[in-house]
């Protein structure tokens, strides 16, 4: 038997519809409220390797590009413009409605955060990784346009800082103090 709280109602209208959005593009917006903790949609898509994703990365264009790229806990990617559906289209915000959950199946399905009014735009948080150095230009073109109160200005992902090895602390005051200097003394010289 299954939990009725979990089945969608078949005379409910649907969660989402997608039209243009003020934030970026095309977006996806509440067709009816939504509850806290309801599945809105699945993110589908074809899975593909990440090798695979930078290849198709790079022949739309390179890091300026727009792709639909989510990646799984398995090192994968879910490609959304590859037989995705309209989950692609929910924009970023650094003060999101949304959270996208990946399930132990692999499989994403974004969740409301709170009560979703009817009209709303639906956003959840998806730092993107970017490799290469965050130059000026690539901030620019990452520039996070949500609009929220606390937004942090871009969607890229902090680099992870590369942390020097910390200096083994000295157990004695002898090991404070460098050993002294080896002296060479010269051979003499073989008579030949």
């Amino acid at each position: 038997m299954s939990d009725a709280s979990t089945q969608p109602a078949t005379d409910q209208l649907p969660a989402y519809r997608v039209e243009r959005s003020s934030v970026h593009g095309n977006g996806v917006f509440a067709q009816r409220d939504i509850a806290p903790g309801e599945p809105v949609v699945e993110y589908a898509g074809r899975e593909i390797t990440w090798d695979e994703a930078q290849v198709r990365a790079e022949i739309q264009g390179g890091p300026h590009n727009h792709t639909f790229f989510f990646s799984l806990s398995n090192g994968n990617v879910i490609d959304g413009g590859d037989h995705g559906n309209e989950a692609r289209y929910i924009n970023h915000s650094c003060e999101p409605n949304c959270e996208a959950i990946e399930e132990e199946d692999g499989r994403i399905f974004i969740y409301a955060l709170h009560d979703i009014k009817q009209d709303e735009e639906l956003s959840y948080s998806y730092p993107l990784i970017y490799e290469g150095r965050h130059t000026p230009a690539i901030k620019r073109a990452f520039a996070c346009r949500c609009g929220a109160e606390k937004c942090t200005g871009t969607m890229l992902a902090p680099k992870p800082r590369k942390r020097s090895k910390p200096k083994a602390k000295p157990a004695s005051l002898a090991e404070l103090v460098p050993p002294p200097a080896a002296v060479q003394i010269p051979q003499p010289a073989v008579a030949g």
